[in-house]
């Protein structure tokens, strides 16, 4: 497996090697030895499944308790997939990184704790998959608005994002919990 550091320390790609030939192909999505290797020494407790149609946005999520690192990847469609820092003593916090996955280039992107996470739905309809590293609390739960002037992120939209209300209502980084 390859490893890309990406702008955010911590922050990694990771584009498996991939087996294929006319039958189809295969590769390794998650191998706890190798992403050891890698310095993401995680312990998965959950995966999650969605899916959703173009133009959805969902983020951007993040548990100020009980934070989750999450390692994400997409096995039908196309999403661009974003983590912002929200580590306070972070060269970085503020500051966020993007990547388009698909089922196409097959990259798995890791989220360390300490990011607020999201993606929107650039293909007609797109199936996500991420391991967590702790469970979903929903008394800690937290969402920074997607469209935060601040954070400035370059969404690949067309047309005004479909939301779920909290992702609508989502707070301004000035205004959130972050982590110290």
């Amino acid at each position: 497996m390859k490893a890309t550091p990406s702008s955010i320390r911590d922050v990694i790609l990771l584009e498996p090697r991939v087996f294929g030939d006319e039958r189809g192909y295969f590769y390794e999505s998650w191998n706890q030895r190798t992403l050891k290797k890698l310095s993401i020494d995680a312990n998965f407790v959950q995966d999650n499944h969605s899916k959703s149609v173009k133009n959805v946005l969902r983020g951007l999520h993040y548990q100020i308790k009980k934070p989750q690192g999450k390692l994400v990847r997409v096995i039908a469609g196309e999403v661009y997939d974003v983590a912002v820092d929200l580590r306070k003593s972070s060269s970085t916090f503020g500051k966020y990184v993007g990547f388009t996955l698909s089922v196409e280039n097959k990259r798995i992107a890791w989220i360390p704790p300490g990011f607020a996470h999201g993606f929107c739905v650039t293909s007609e309809s797109a199936e996500f998959l991420y391991k967590a590293t702790d469970y979903w609390f929903p008394e800690f739960e937290c969402t920074l608005l997607w469209n935060d002037p601040h954070l400035n992120i370059d969404w690949p939209l067309t047309e005004s994002p479909e939301l779920a209300a909290k992702d609508a209502n989502g707070v301004l980084l000035a205004e959130c919990e972050v982590y110290d």
